[in-house]
C-alpha cells in the first residue's frame, strides 16, 4: 500500500478514536465534579477539570489562552475549539478530511457515517449543548465513533487498508486508557482520610463507566470497587477490549501480518512485541510497588514512540 494512503487511513481512525476518548475524559470529569460540588477553588477552578486538561495533554495549550479551568471553559476548549487540534470538533473534521481523501479505499457506508458525524457536529455549539445537557452530547460522540467502527468492520475487506485503520484505533485507545487511569490514581488521589470513602468509591465507578467497564468489572470480580483491581482490568486483562493488554496484543498481530506480507524486518514490530510482553507477564502488585503513575507514564511514552516507529516503517516514502 502507498505510504500516503496508509497514513490517511491510520490517522482517520486515530482521530475518530481520539474524539471518543475526549468525550470519555469530559464525561468522567463531569461525573467526578458532581461529587465534589462546592469544593471548587477560587475562580471556579476544580481539580477534576484541570485533570481533564492534563489527561488530554492540553493543559499547556489551554494555559496559553489565559482561561480558568472551569467546567464551561474546559468543555468548550476540549469539545468545540477549532484551534485546539485535539478537540472533538477538530478531530471529527480531520477524520472526515482523511476519509474524503480515501473514498476509493473505504466503503460508501463508512464514508457516509463519518461525513454525517461531521455535518452534525457543525450544528452544535457550547450554548446549545449546555441547554440540552452535556451528558447526551458525550453519549452522541461515543455513539458516532462506535457506529463508524461497526460500519467499517462490517463492510470493509480484510486487507492492508483495514489493518492500518485498526492500528490507528488501537494505538489511540491504549493511550487514552492509560491516561484515564493515571488521572484518577495520581492527579485526583484523595487524602488518606478519603481513601475508601463514598467520594473515592464514586470516582472509581465513574472511571469504570467512562471506559464502559463497570458491568465487566462486576462480572469478573464480584466485589466492591478496589483501585488495584480497576488497574488490573485496564492494564493486564486481555479479555477486556479497552485494556492495554488487549490493544497491544492486536497491534502485534497486525504488525506481524504486515511483516510477513512485505517480507521486511520492521523495528516497530519488535518494539510492539516488547510492549506486549510487559503487560502479558506483568503483575499488578509489582506495578503498584514500583509506582502505578510511573508505570503508566512510561507506557504512554512507549506508545508515542511506537506510533512514531510505525510511521517511519510504513508511512514515509521510501
Amino acid at each position: 500500500m502507498l505510504s500516503r494512503a496508509a497514513d490517511n487511513l491510520y490517522w482517520m481512525t486515530r482521530y475518530v478514536e481520539r474524539a471518543e476518548a475526549m468525550a470519555r475524559i469530559l464525561d468522567v470529569a463531569q461525573r467526578m465534579s458532581l461529587q465534589t460540588a462546592g469544593n471548587s477553588r477560587p475562580g471556579g477552578r476544580s481539580d477534576e477539570w484541570e485533570a481533564a486538561l492534563i489527561i488530554a495533554g492540553c493543559d499547556k495549550s489551554f494555559a496559553l489562552h489565559g482561561g480558568t479551568a472551569t467546567r464551561k471553559a474546559v468543555i468548550d476548549f476540549l469539545a468545540f475549539a477549532p484551534d485546539n487540534p485535539s478537540s472533538i470538533h477538530a478531530c471529527l473534521k480531520a477524520a472526515r478530511e482523511n476519509a474524503r481523501a480515501m473514498r476509493a479505499q473505504i466503503t460508501t457506508e463508512a464514508w457516509e457515517s463519518i461525513n454525517a458525524a461531521w455535518l452534525e457536529m457543525q450544528t452544535l455549539t457550547l450554548k446549545k449543548v449546555e441547554a440540552d445537557g452535556f451528558s447526551p452530547f458525550f453519549d452522541w460522540v461515543r455513539e458516532r465513533s462506535q457506529l463508524f467502527r461497526g460500519v467499517a468492520e462490517g463492510t470493509m475487506q480484510r486487507d492492508d487498508a483495514n489493518r492500518f485503520m485498526r492500528l490507528g484505533t488501537l494505538l489511540e485507545r491504549a493511550d487514552s486508557t492509560a491516561r484515564i487511569l493515571d488521572v484518577k490514581y495520581h492527579i485526583l488521589l484523595p487524602s488518606p482520610g478519603d481513601i475508601g470513602g463514598a467520594v473515592d468509591y464514586y470516582q472509581w465507578g465513574a472511571l469504570l463507566r467512562s471506559v464502559s467497564a463497570l458491568r465487566i468489572y462486576r462480572q469478573i470480580y464480584r466485589d466492591s470497587i478496589r483501585p488495584s483491581r480497576v488497574a488490573e482490568l485496564l492494564i493486564l486483562r486481555e479479555d477486556f477490549p479497552r485494556s492495554l493488554h488487549a490493544c497491544f496484543a492486536e497491534i502485534v498481530t497486525i504488525l506481524q501480518q504486515l511483516r510477513q506480507f512485505y517480507r521486511h524486518d520492521y523495528p516497530s514490530v519488535r518494539q510492539a512485541e516488547g510492549m506486549l510482553m510487559k503487560v502479558r507477564y506483568g503483575n499488578i502488585e509489582a506495578i503498584f510497588d514500583a509506582g502505578l503513575h510511573e508505570y503508566l507514564t512510561e507506557t504512554i511514552d512507549s506508545n508515542i514512540e511506537l506510533g512514531a516507529a510505525i510511521a517511519r516503517d510504513f508511512m514515509q516514502p521510501a
